[in-house]
């Protein structure tokens, strides 16, 4: 429990084991905050600008590998006391959240700091995180924190919604693909863990991240960043700051999607800085193929002259190689590449 950052953060300067080497932190530089992450629309989805919702996240997938959602029918009200539960957990007395503190990887169900490779890693991140599955419900919702009281059943009825979200977005994806709607749903789009990232103040911002360089092993991300800035994208060489909207998602795509996709949808490098004044607390939904789910290019989605780029490989195997990598995008995927 003492090696949570929310424990000590108060106390003392940015220990050394927090800053990071000068090529990787985020400098004192300013990133722009732009709003040319493309936003959809969602409730266009359901009329006669269907068509063009579904090109537009093709679109956003294929430039940016990231997009935000508005109109997407979770209620606000509903996002809005989830993550109130969220900020209330990390508020917690130490006696109280130490039943659901754990070093152990095995434990589906934890709060724990920085990374799952604290013990190993060289700089340390500036982040607690609450992780547990969410699918199925019944089962998982019986490992989940008691406290706050209102935590399982306001979480469980977020998590319904997220999930439906995921697949909806999903169906349009498969839509602009030339796949059938019901294609990513099953074994590729089974699992469900929710990931709730806690951001203290940071003494000194511009040398440590709350989460590096990385792109996500899975399927799909939908992540609700409240209303607090330090998401930013990698595009073009360069770090963009997605601008919190209000009562939009973040969606961003997986490894899994671009593998599928024979490389036509990208998943897009990211990261967390911190900031000096206020906690952050976000959440993110990611939609994961179960561990035995063989992941392939899909072959309608090969041009004739073309070979698929990947080999067949079921996600836990992928997941055992993308752990020790932390998320890097050329050391995750090379060795699931087929070379010409």
């Amino acid at each position: 429990m003492e090696k949570l950052v929310s424990s000590w953060f108060n106390d003392q300067p940015l220990p050394q084991s927090y800053i990071f080497p000068p090529e990787t932190r985020p400098g004192n530089h300013s990133i722009p905050r732009c709003n040319c992450i493309p936003v959809v629309d969602l409730s266009k989805a359901s009329g006669h600008d269907r068509t063009t919702i579904v090109q537009q996240i093709l679109t956003a997938s294929r430039e940016f590998g990231f997009f935000q959602v508005v109109n997407h029918g979770v209620s606000e009200n509903l996002v809005n006391d989830t993550m109130n539960v969220f900020k209330e957990f990390f508020e917690l007395s130490a006696e109280d959240k130490a039943g659901v503190y754990s070093e152990d990887l095995k434990r589906p169900c934890r709060l724990y700091t920085s990374s799952p490779n604290y013990d190993r890693e060289k700089v340390h991140l500036w982040r607690d995180n609450l992780r547990h599955p969410c699918h199925p419900l019944e089962e998982c919702i019986k490992i989940w924190p008691q406290k706050p009281t209102r935590y399982r059943e306001t979480v469980a009825a977020y998590s319904i919604e997220a999930k439906k979200l995921g697949l909806r977005i999903l169906e349009l994806v498969s839509e602009g693909l030339g796949l059938s709607s019901e294609f990513f749903g099953d074994d590729l789009s089974e699992s469900v863990i929710l990931s709730v990232n806690h951001y203290p103040p940071c003494p000194d911002p511009s040398l440590t991240l709350g989460v590096p360089k990385h792109c996500d092993p899975n399927l799909l991300t939908i992540l609700h960043q409240g209303d607090i800035y330090g998401l930013q994208v990698f595009k073009d060489g360069e770090w963009i700051g997605v601008e919190p909207l209000h009562n939009a998602f973040v969606v961003n795509i997986g490894f899994q999607l671009q593998i599928i996709s024979n490389n036509m949808l990208k998943s897009a490098e990211h990261r967390a800085v911190t900031n000096s004044e206020v906690a952050r607390t976000t959440a993110a939904f990611f939609i994961n193929p179960t561990d035995d789910c063989i992941i392939e290019p899909v072959k309608s989605l090969i041009i004739a002259d073309e070979s698929p780029a990947y080999r067949a490989f079921s996600y836990k195997e992928f997941l055992l190689n993308y752990i020790p990598t932390m998320g890097n995008s050329e050391k995750s995927l090379e060795p699931f590449k087929l070379h010409a």
